[in-house]
């Protein structure tokens, strides 16, 4: 047709620059001016080009109040449930929190429930119908799962439901475990060899290896973040002790001290007694 555009090889250059410039891949700066050979051409009105403006600006806002809500739910879920969060991912351990009402409930929940938070419904139609039942709920949205062949996703599901579980509670429960994902980063290490297990056959490591190893990083990692200041608090208490001891080896003279303020007091009381009564019985004789 008359009206479709055909730049000359100068001005695609021209304009392959200038959208580079934009959007900072000369790749796709190719493919905009290739795609653009082929449309038709036609003049933006003024009306066309403001509502064009408003819809960039409004999509460029969507996108930075997205990045601040992921930063903001990657701060809570690093001090909520730090281990959940390396496990699964902020959005997916987050969502489970959510889904279950609190950490404290998501804590409490057996594996098995863990597995099909979120596919509630089919599995009450599976039970009314005598159907199959879910083997997954939110936990389909892992990479663990996605990664997983067809045959192996319920095993891996049911493997994974467990090490949230474990992370849960470990996040829940545990004192002193704000802000320290070890034992994430070692589940998450589990299901990683587990993953190879069904793929190739190696053989994963027992588990009580792996929980032992990470209870000692933990321990450190707990000691850097302000084990220093719980030590000097423990140590008080010792010179606390030997103060006593000081004290009690002291006890002796200072009882004998006591004895003899006691004794003076009561030799001046009963002279002021004597005193008084002399008194009286002068004034009496007076009278």
């Amino acid at each position: 047709p008359s009206n479709v555009a055909k730049p000359a090889p100068a001005e695609d250059d021209a304009q392959r620059a200038r959208i580079a410039d934009v959007v900072k891949d000369p790749q796709i700066a190719r493919d905009v001016v290739d795609a653009a050979r082929s449309s038709m051409g036609a003049d933006i009105g003024e009306i066309d080009l403001i509502n064009i403006h408003l819809f960039a600006t409004r999509v460029v806002k969507l996108a930075e109040f997205r990045a601040n809500l992921q930063v903001y739910l990657h701060t809570k879920m690093s001090t909520v449930a730090p281990n959940l969060g390396a496990l699964l991912g902020d959005t997916i351990g987050a969502r489970l929190i959510a889904h279950a009402g609190s950490l404290t409930n998501l804590a409490k929940y057996p594996a098995s429930t863990v597995q099909i938070l979120g596919a509630e419904k089919a599995l009450f139609r599976a039970l009314k119908t005598k159907g199959k039942t879910p083997k997954y709920g939110l936990l389909f949205h892992s990479t663990y799962i996605g990664r997983a062949k067809a045959k192996n996703k319920g095993r891996i599901s049911r493997y994974l439901a467990n090490k949230c579980s474990i992370a849960s509670r470990v996040d829940c429960f545990a004192d002193g475990s704000e802000g320290v994902d070890v034992f994430g980063v070692k589940l998450r290490e589990q299901m990683e060899e587990r993953l190879r297990f069904y793929e190739s056959g190696a053989t994963p490591r027992k588990n009580i290896d792996v929980m032992v190893e990470a209870g000692k990083l933990a321990e450190v990692r707990e000691r850097e973040l302000g084990g220093e200041e719980e030590e000097v608090e423990v140590k008080t208490p010792k010179k606390d002790k030997k103060d006593k001891k000081k004290g009690e080896e002291k006890t002796p003279k200072a009882k004998s001290e006591k004895k003899s303020k006691k004794r003076g007091a009561e030799d001046e009381g009963e002279k002021s007694a004597k005193k008084a009564k002399s008194t009286e019985k002068k004034k009496k004789s007076k009278a």
